[in-house]
């Protein structure tokens, strides 16, 4: 009978081995995102996300302000990676995910990370900002597994993905929370320097839920695997709300659950910009609800707590 979670079975298999060792492989050329910036990281060559060959990780913790699914009473063992493979000019992150702030970290050294938030009592391991370092984890990964890991892994995506390297984790990774940032190109590019964004996301999504086309929860309500998608809504429409929840109801399903975000505040170089300069309006996100209402997607969060950087979300519909 298969083990829970899925990167137990592909341990023991060595499925997880040969994943990890083919993407890490890759970076002899780097093709790991879609920018394929084709520098030799295994040598230290870095692209747009400034990494090399070790991981950089700027803080871990038991975090408790992720979706009610994913943080549950215990917290998500939380690893925020320093450095990105997009460039959003109004990241709250930004000291790490733009600036690069944290350290280099051995995969021996990131396994134990992972193995400490277990004996934390966490729920999950959550890695925020994987995309780029996709390999390093993997390999960090395979020692933590031989060390007793046995809790989900969540992948916490802003959504710019290749879906064939998606494709390669089914059967590693248990739970994808990801981004749909945008609904229109220009304004991924302009805010968040990310060429073709609705493509690469949009298939990056479809793969995600063919893996797990029905999320699965456990009695006290933690997601056990399965899909949940986030937008963060931006100030005078500019994450094209519309265009990202059509494609979610016509594409996947009306049953995914979308966490609606509305703690945007203009951060990092956003005062440069005058289409979101400001913070959100509450009546901007009630608008981007009732785009969800008449699409009838109805699973996942809403904000109860208007503009609270701490997620303190409820469900859209009651159980």
């Amino acid at each position: 009978m298969p083990e829970y979670p899925v990167y137990l079975n592909a341990y023991k298999s060595g499925k997880l081995k040969k994943t990890a060792d083919a993407l890490l492989a890759s970076l002899k050329s780097c093709s790991i995102c879609p920018r394929h910036c084709k520098v030799n990281r295994l040598k230290n060559k870095t692209g747009f996300c400034k990494t090399g060959a070790l991981a950089k990780c700027f803080s871990f913790m038991v975090h408790h302000g992720e979706e009610p699914p994913v943080s549950g009473t215990r917290g998500s063992g939380t690893i925020f990676f320093s450095n990105c493979n997009m460039g959003c000019v109004y990241c709250q992150n930004y000291e790490f995910s733009q600036l690069g702030q944290g350290r280099e970290y051995t995969f021996e050294e990131l396994a134990k990370i992972m193995l400490q938030l277990q004996e934390q009592g966490c729920h999950n391991i959550n890695l925020v900002t994987p995309t780029h370092v996709l390999p390093q984890i993997l390999k960090s990964l395979e020692i933590a597994a031989a060390g007793g890991l046995k809790i989900p892994l969540v992948y916490n995506t802003g959504g710019y993905e290749l879906a064939e390297v998606i494709g390669m984790l089914e059967g590693v990774i248990d739970i994808y929370l990801a981004d749909s940032r945008y609904g229109d190109d220009r304004a991924a590019q302009e805010l968040s320097c990310a060429p073709d964004y609705v493509k690469h996301n949009r298939e990056a999504l479809l793969e995600m839920y063919r893996q797990s086309p029905q999320a699965e929860f456990n009695a006290e309500g933690l997601i056990r695997k399965g899909l949940i998608i986030r937008h963060l809504v931006l100030p005078n429409g500019a994450s094209g709300t519309e265009k990202v929840m059509e494609f979610i109801a016509a594409k996947l399903s009306p049953d995914v659950h979308i966490s609606l975000m509305s703690q945007y505040l203009p951060y990092y170089l956003a005062k440069a910009h005058p289409q979101i300069q400001r913070r959100l309006k509450k009546e901007e996100y009630d608008q981007a609800q009732e785009i969800l209402e008449r699409y009838h997607l109805l699973n996942g969060w809403i904000q109860e707590s208007y503009g609270e950087e701490r997620f303190a979300g409820v469900n859209i519909k009651p159980k």
